[in-house]
């Protein structure tokens, strides 16, 4: 009987291939008998992967070349890498895979009986076979293990980082600013070009650095303590390193740049630079401009925190356009502007700057129930103001 040729070279890359193959095993147009026995089994490749598109074909026929051979049944395997054939006349078959066409592997003297369901597997990471690759194929294979290996260990990689990036953003959260820091610190050095654990990092700084403000306020001590400032710094270059990695990655997240700049801005408005915190917002606005309202915003309500009212002025300014109906821009505007308020010598009234009033009354009339209410409407009726404001908001 002439020996049955097979050949596994140029075949290992095929063998590779995950497709998804037709779920429905074909048959041979042959009449089957009546007394028929049965085929399943699993096929997986070189690297141990299921092979899901090829099918199994069974041959009686041990003396011709692969290409005249005659194959009496075929069954498709699936994208489990199983296979499954019924109506099998009872014989000892040559029971080969193929892919595209190529014999990658095949069990000879397999035995169908009648009424017996025949279990045959194929596993092309076996010795016998990896040894019958021509060296070309053994360095191909070694190369596609390698290359799985790193992905399968830098995935694993990735899902650490994020579960140290959701328990970071809960500490943060929780006000466990320094189990944050210590998390986040040994997550950068692990993958220090991912922009969002620097700026996770900054957002743990910048917590820490408030609650020292505020420890310090209590206790009576300097909020401007070296060691506190340095702290803003330290959040502030985090920021920075998170932003600029984000623009540098392949896909730039604008969530993330949007977050990371707003986040600076409130660093550096706490450091007293009013001019790189607003530079800073407007690149938030820039980076999500559907949500500028909101950042610019921010940003007035920053700086009129710190202290710098016309600053605050200005970025309420710039809310108010973005989004005429903030209420709260009016409110910042007008509280950024009554300090400059005088008393007219003859009369004893006092006198609102410009804008003033109109903030004042622009922000009732978009929240006559809100929080500052009550406030706003004493301000007005001490400086005898129009409590009524007849403002309408157009359109954002």
């Amino acid at each position: 009987m002439k020996r049955i040729a097979w050949k596994v070279s140029s075949t290992l890359a095929a063998a590779l291939l995950t497709v998804v193959a037709a779920a429905h095993p074909t048959r041979s147009m042959a009449q089957a008998p009546a007394a028929t026995g049965s085929i399943h089994g699993h096929v997986v490749n070189p690297v141990g992967q299921p092979i899901t598109n090829g099918e199994v074909r069974l041959s009686t026929d041990r003396s011709s070349d692969t290409k005249d051979r005659k194959y009496l049944y075929k069954f498709p395997l699936d994208q489990n890498g199983d296979y499954k054939g019924t109506g099998i006349a009872p014989n000892n078959y040559v029971v080969f895979v193929f892919q595209n066409d190529k014999s990658l592997d095949f069990q000879d003297n397999v035995q169908i009986v009648k009424d017996e369901d025949k279990q045959v597997n194929f596993d092309m990471s076996r010795a016998e076979y990896i040894n019958k690759l021509t060296p070309e194929e053994k360095k191909a294979l070694e190369d596609y293990k390698k290359r799985n290996a790193e992905v399968t260990a830098a995935n694993a990689k990735i899902q650490n980082l994020n579960a140290t990036l959701l328990q970071a953003r809960a500490d943060n959260k929780a006000g466990n600013y320094d189990a944050a820091i210590t998390s986040m610190k040994q997550a950068t050095e692990q993958k220090p070009d991912e922009g969002i654990l620097w700026i996770t990092l900054g957002d743990a700084q910048l917590g820490s650095a408030d609650a020292a403000v505020k420890a310090a306020k209590s206790a009576g001590t300097s909020p401007n303590d070296p060691a506190i400032v340095q702290k803003y710094n330290d959040a502030a270059t985090s920021y920075k390193k998170g932003v600029d990695l984000n623009a540098a990655s392949k896909k730039p997240s604008p969530e993330a740049a949007a977050a990371g700049y707003n986040q600076l801005g409130q660093v550096e408005a706490r450091l007293g630079d009013a001019k790189a915190a607003s530079d800073a917002y407007d690149q938030a606005a820039k980076a999500q401009p559907d949500h500028a309202g909101t950042y610019y915003y921010n940003e007035a309500a920053t700086l009129y925190n710190a202290g710098k009212l016309p600053e605050a002025e200005a970025a309420a300014d710039k809310a108010i356009a973005a989004d005429p109906k903030k209420a709260d821009a009016y409110y910042i505007k007008g509280q950024a502007l009554i300090p400059q308020a005088t008393v007219d010598a003859k009369t004893q009234k006092v006198v609102a700057p410009p804008g003033c009033v109109e903030a004042y009354q622009q922000y009732l009339e978009l929240a006559p129930d809100g929080p500052h209410a009550a406030d706003v409407k004493g301000i007005l009726e001490g400086i005898g103001a129009s409590v009524k404001s007849t403002f309408k908001a157009g359109k954002k």
